[in-house]
């Protein structure tokens, strides 16, 4: 069983930062942020690398 993850290293850092930046919507709340945030790591970590993609994807809600 692997373990959970729960750190980035400063490349993945960097490149979520400016995944989230260039998602940015104008006129977001502090609470769309965050769930943008959110669908950004959640998404990375689902193996999703490119950042195009990543910020595509930011902008739409978590399918479940």
């Amino acid at each position: 069983m692997s373990a959970v993850r729960s750190t980035f290293n400063p490349d993945e850092t960097a490149m979520l930062g400016r995944v989230y930046q260039k998602g940015a919507v104008e006129g977001e709340t502090a609470e769309q942020k965050e769930a943008r945030a959110s669908r950004i790591i959640a998404n990375y970590m689902a193996g999703i690398t490119d950042e195009a993609e990543l910020i595509e994807l930011s902008r739409k809600p978590l399918g479940r």
